[in-house]
């Protein structure tokens, strides 16, 4: 069976969908982004949520897919329109539920994450997408034998779990690629192998479908409102000279999602280099009610630690610290935080708020993160994660 695990990651830019449909009418999906760049600022190494090790330069943009993929909403919209019409079709327009587990092996930890949902086909077959993260910066030649050895991880996985199979669940790649390089490689597995070209028709070969935002214009990322601020935001988090001249785009993009504000706009701050302090004062004033402008830089100041990034958040904190506003600062996190677990979680109980309001300002940052990946309540207060 799937085992939860997540994974050490580094710079994000690629990613692999694969869709399997099964004997027995079960769908799986991976979604693969690849690991070899090092931001630029830092290398202090974390701890994520489940216990692997992780580089603070990866950490945002882990972090930040691993949300985008968190709500079924936007994780169905991206799989509807990205994967190929022939596939795509055959999902339910239902979203598909976000359930526990991974499919990564021991070896593979050190740089996946992955997401697994359960949806439906249109004929109402039953359905599971597995979503599988794995980040790297630029164009990998050897994409098609990393899909291959992946698809084959999977076969061996479900063998085991079916030893009496007659026939194997067929399976669909994709690729997502938003580096700063263009994508040109092929998009063949036989493309690597030195072979005959006669020979060929007899080899094993597996073909991917491949999406680079790169060459997608900044307006048509998403007909979907639930995903076009994410989807902006992570393209141009590697493409620093462009950041200045889509500001107003992105203003527009954040207003089609307030409840997705805080994580989107945390994101740009840590990896928008070309964003000082003005802009983003500018962007918040521009998307939230302007008694909102403080609580969020001072909630970006309380999360984002001992990153060495960026510098004017660092001396806003320091300054902060002088001038006496721990106990504020509290408050506010705990405020912004009930507002995060009633949006995910719906009402709270009196008990739980009482909780929060009460907690010190280390652990209600704890909680914070462990909103994004929480599946309940009890995820994000427990002592064990």
């Amino acid at each position: 069976m799937f085992r939860t695990v997540l994974g050490q990651t580094l710079m994000g830019s690629l990613a692999v969908i694969v869709l399997q449909i099964g004997r027995h009418q079960t769908l799986q999906m991976f979604l693969i982004q690849d690991s070899e760049h090092v931001f630029q600022n830092g290398s202090h190494k974390g701890v994520d949520p489940n216990g692997f090790v992780m580089t603070d330069i990866a950490q945002p943009h882990d972090r930040f897919v691993r949300a985008l993929l968190s709500d079924p909403g936007r994780a169905g919209a991206l799989l509807r329109e990205r994967l190929p019409k022939e596939i795509s079709e055959l999902l339910s327009p239902e979203p598909p539920i976000l359930l526990d587990g991974s499919f990564v092996d021991e070896e593979l930890r050190s740089h996946l994450t992955d997401r697994l949902f359960q949806a439906k086909t249109i004929m109402g077959r039953s359905a599971l997408l597995y979503v599988l993260i794995e980040h790297k910066s630029f164009p990998d030649r050897r994409v098609g034998w990393q899909v291959v050895k992946y698809t084959v991880e999977w076969w061996k996985q479900w063998e085991r779990e079916n030893p009496d199979w007659e026939m194997m669940p067929p399976v669909v790649p994709f690729v997502f690629y938003h580096g700063t390089s263009e994508w040109r490689i092929p998009d063949e597995f036989l493309a690597l192998v030195d072979a005959e070209e006669g020979w060929k028709p007899w080899l094993l070969n597996l073909r991917f479908a491949v999406m680079d935002l790169g060459k997608i214009e900044d307006r048509m990322l998403s007909r979907f409102p639930e995903l076009r601020a994410w989807l902006l935001a992570v393209k141009y988090a590697t493409r620093e000279g462009g950041q200045p001249g889509i500001k107003k785009l992105l203003v527009e993009a954040l207003l089609e999602v307030p409840g997705d504000q805080y994580v989107i706009i945390r994101y740009i701050v840590e990896t928008f280099g070309s964003y000082d302090e003005q802009t983003v004062r500018e962007i918040i004033r521009r998307v939230r009610p302007e008694e909102e402008e403080e609580k969020m830089m001072s909630q970006f100041a309380q999360d984002i630690i001992a990153k060495g990034k960026p510098q004017w958040l660092q001396e806003g904190r320091q300054e902060g610290r002088q001038e006496g506003r721990q106990e504020g600062r509290q408050e506010e996190a705990a405020s912004f935080l009930l507002r995060l677990l009633q949006r995910r979680f719906g009402p709270l109980p009196e008990s739980m708020i009482k909780k929060v309001d009460s907690t010190d300002l280390p652990t209600l940052e704890t909680w914070g993160e462990r909103v994004l990946d929480a599946q309940s309540l009890e995820d994000v207060f427990s002592d064990k994660m």
